[in-house]
């Protein structure tokens, strides 16, 4: 297997599991934050895990510059959970 097949066959693996995994448990966040509720400890781990992953994997994503836009999609998507879940979690502790 050469180098490219390989760095393919890691950035196929790593986008399969942002699609079939990550993106549809982040989805499910969402929708707990923009209810108002509070994450959770499994939320937060989960959150606190992808970034350490995305962080990990910079480089295999940045060789890929094909995935930009979906990745910046998610990135923002990331952002916009971790915001409504800081407001909703000073919007708890002024009740």
């Amino acid at each position: 297997m050469s180098e490219s097949e390989k760095d393919e066959g890691v950035a196929l693996v790593l986008l399969n599991r942002l699609t079939e995994i990550r993106l549809p448990r982040a989805l499910e966040i969402k929708e707990k934050v923009d209810r108002g509720e509070l994450l959770g400890e499994s939320e937060i781990e989960f959150l606190d895990r992808v970034f350490d992953d995305a962080v990990a994997n910079q480089s295999e994503w940045e060789s890929h510059p094909e995935l930009a836009e979906i990745i910046s999609k998610v990135a923002n998507l990331y952002q916009e959970i971790t915001e409504k879940a800081l407001a909703n979690e000073e919007n708890s502790k002024s009740n």
